[in-house]
């Protein structure tokens, strides 16, 4: 059965895909949604909901509850007007949820048939790399390629490798196999604050889509993300300073409500990603075998100001069979 359902059928030049889903910081979403906005782009096909997608639970407004809309998987195209072999056309396929991760493969496939008529070749991804910044510092913009010419090619527009790593969730599964179906493509990173993974960043964003102006000759206006992204800074300050010790700050513009909301959070957002967690545990069993590799492990737990919270694990690295002593 054909799930795609198609309401144009737009020729198109060379084109690249681009795609998206939500995810930390709604680093991909929003830069997908901005660059449909500032193109103009025009929606030409869509995936039903039903068979991938899920509601996550019901929303509330003025005491009432009800189900939300059902969640949107969308294609747009943009046709670009300049000149030369290098000018390509857009598609850009961008989804409101991410979903059941069961059936990726054949929520891939069917993306993937939807544009094969295209003679695609290029498939590009974004997503959020959350590190240990502070909010007020810019966002630097990292990449992955499928290959090594397009590493090379990405690393001449000064953009940071990303050397190793994991990209969850459909930002990342989707360009791992679209490279298994013959495709190449890259994955752009914008770095977020690892305490602000769930809140949006509009930074992160505007780091990605200046890469992305360098990369494919676009000339996007990118002022209204950097504005937003000030305005968000200004509110994380207000908070930071409302929460410090012996602090007199009225909590204005942010309401008492708000605060309260966002302080039960902030455990959440102090949460290291699961491939964090994930390495410093082979590194301890790499450490156990082999001692020399201790020093590997100290500067990760280092990197990610986390060495207190493991410090007895790592200190009985160290202990000599049948030390008991503290």
């Amino acid at each position: 059965m054909n799930k795609v359902k198609i309401t144009r059928r737009p020729k198109l030049k060379n084109p690249q895909l681009i795609v998206a889903w939500p995810g930390m910081g709604d680093v991909a979403f929003r830069t997908a949604s901005f660059l449909i906005e500032k193109l103009g782009a025009k929606e030409f096909a869509s995936i039903p909901s039903e068979d991938f997608l899920y509601l996550s639970g019901s929303i509330v407004q003025d005491g009432i509850l009800d189900l939300p809309a059902p969640p949107t998987n969308k294609f747009y195209y943009w046709k670009n007007t300049r000149q030369g072999k290098d000018a390509s056309d857009l598609i850009i396929f961008i989804s409101d949820a991410q979903p059941d991760l069961t059936y990726y493969d054949e929520y891939c496939e069917t993306i993937l048939s939807a544009v094969k008529n295209h003679d695609l070749k290029t498939v590009i991804c974004f997503a959020a790399l959350p590190v240990p910044s502070d909010h007020t510092q810019d966002s630097e913009v990292l990449y992955c390629a499928t290959d090594r010419k397009f590493s090379e090619e990405l690393s001449a527009h000064k953009i940071k490798k990303l050397s190793s790593g994991q990209i969850s969730g459909m930002n990342g599964l989707f360009l791992g196999l679209a490279k298994k179906k013959g495709y190449r493509g890259f994955c752009l990173l914008g770095e977020i604050p690892i305490y602000t993974i769930q809140i949006e960043n509009p930074k992160a964003a505007q780091a990605l889509l200046e890469a992305l102006n360098k990369i494919l000759g676009l000339s996007l206006d990118t002022h209204e993300l950097k504005e937003q992204g000030r305005l968000i800074e200004d509110q994380i300050n207000q908070l930071v300073d409302y929460l410090k010790p012996g602090s007199q700050h009225t909590p204005s513009p942010i309401s008492e409500e708000e605060i309260e909301r966002i302080k039960k959070s902030l455990s959440e957002y102090s949460k290291l990603p699961q491939s964090i967690r994930a390495k410093i545990e082979e590194l301890f069993q790499q450490s156990r075998k082999d001692i020399t590799k201790a020093g590997e492990l100290k500067s990760e737990l280092d990197k990610w100001n986390i060495y207190k919270e493991y410090e007895d694990k790592f200190l009985d690295l160290f202990k000599k069979p049948g030390d008991k002593s503290n």
